[in-house]
């Protein structure tokens, strides 16, 4: 029986291996096209040919040449950096900040946009995102996706908004409101989880498949890496630790109600957040205007400011072993303005009280996106999709 030919394969082969050499470029380029086909095990002819139809397409260009060897220099390749843009946007209850980035990943502009006292947020996402593009040197013709950082639930399934404590003029309509007026595909993202993925990506938590970043600052907040995928739960709520109930904290009730309108939080955010760090701070002679400055100058103090660091790595410790005994991570990431604050110290008091209060050893770090990772871990999100779509639609 003859062997059945699968329709469409060569045009699948040549789609594969020219994002194998898109990917490659990115990575290691330039290149030349010996180099290429080297390194992607194709031969000299079918390498020749990729890079033309890659060249025609605009997707890649000549650089220079590469001297050496008999014969003419040969060409160097790399990625055009202009082939397609992308903006991610860091969305805050004072301020929106935007930055375009190229094809290549290379941030070209960054702007923000005050939100006080507007009830416009898609004018002020507008005039953020346009500005980028344009102080980039492109248009939104070029801006393939606007991926928005946001606190509070984002609806895996619709994409929404759905619940935003210190943003009360964002609402369920708003994604649909921004796409058609910008024009390009816009993907809501929780704050904390885009923070994870530029951990992830450039961070403490590079190459690891498993791991949990727990965010202290002006809110408290968690997200979750399992299997080198992020886990957002049924209706965007995974990770939302503030939430937790824990020894020593009232348990308010009907809370989502009362959080809306401002009220009361979380029974864990009612002790590790940055009202109630500052309150430790204040307790031991330490004081500033943010939680931040309180933990900062304790730390800059030595001896004298240790106790503020072992009480706060106590309350910490009830939300990092709550979340280590069901998902066992070998890697936890304090993030935030606070443990950044904090540093290594903060770091190291909370791994010895985790493992003294529980069966699980995972090992605490602070994070190494030192800064707006919010930001960087919605342009990484935003690349992956659009290098996706034009990576991989090489063959027309």
């Amino acid at each position: 029986m003859a062997a059945t030919r699968l329709p469409g394969t060569p045009r699948l082969l040549r789609a594969l291996n020219d994002r194998a050499a898109l990917e490659l470029l990115l990575d290691r380029g330039p290149l030349t096209r010996a180099q290429l086909g080297e390194m992607t095990g194709l031969s000299k002819v079918t390498a020749s040919q990729l890079v033309e139809r890659l060249e025609q397409r605009g997707l890649v260009r000549r650089v220079g040449e590469q001297a050496g060897g008999r014969g003419p220099n040969a060409q160097l390749y790399a990625v055009t950096p202009g082939s397609a843009h992308v903006i991610g946007v860091d969305v805050g209850p004072e301020r929106v900040a935007a930055a375009c980035a190229d094809i290549t990943g290379a941030i070209v502009s960054r702007v923000e946009q005050s939100t006080k006292d507007t009830d416009d947020p898609v004018g002020v996402v507008h005039n953020a995102v346009v500005q980028a593009a344009a102080e980039a040197g492109t248009d939104m013709t070029s801006v393939r996706r606007v991926v928005l950082g946001t606190p509070g639930l984002v609806d895996p399934a619709s994409g929404e908004i759905s619940f935003a404590w210190d943003l009360p003029r964002w609402h369920r309509g708003l994604l649909d409101d921004l796409r058609r007026d910008l024009s390009t595909p816009v993907v809501f993202g929780n704050d904390v989880n885009l923070a994870a993925i530029a951990e992830q990506s450039a961070g403490a938590a590079k190459g690891m498949r498993d791991f949990v970043l727990i965010w202290i600052g002006r809110g408290v907040g968690l997200a979750s890496v399992i299997d080198g995928r992020l886990h957002q739960g049924s209706t965007g709520a995974a990770g939302e630790i503030g939430y937790l109930p824990v020894a020593g904290a009232e348990v308010p009730r009907h809370q989502s109600k009362r959080a809306q309108k401002g009220g009361v939080r979380g029974a864990f955010q009612s002790i590790a957040g940055a009202d109630a760090v500052k309150a430790i701070g204040k307790k031991y002679g330490f004081r500033g205007n943010e939680a931040s400055d309180v933990i900062r100058a304790a730390v800059e103090s030595g001896d004298a400011g240790d106790q503020v660091l072992d009480e706060l790595a106590e309350k910490l410790a009830l939300g990092v072993a709550a979340t280590c005994v069901v998902l066992d991570p070998p890697l936890v990431v304090l993030a935030g303005e606070v443990s950044q604050a904090g540093g290594i110290g903060l770091a190291e008091r909370v791994e010895r009280e985790v493992a003294a209060i529980t069966l699980v050893t995972p090992k605490v770090v602070i994070t190494e996106v030192e800064s707006e990772p919010v930001l960087h871990g919605a342009l990484h999100t935003a690349l992956d999709a659009v290098r996706d779509e034009v990576f991989g639609s090489t063959t027309g």
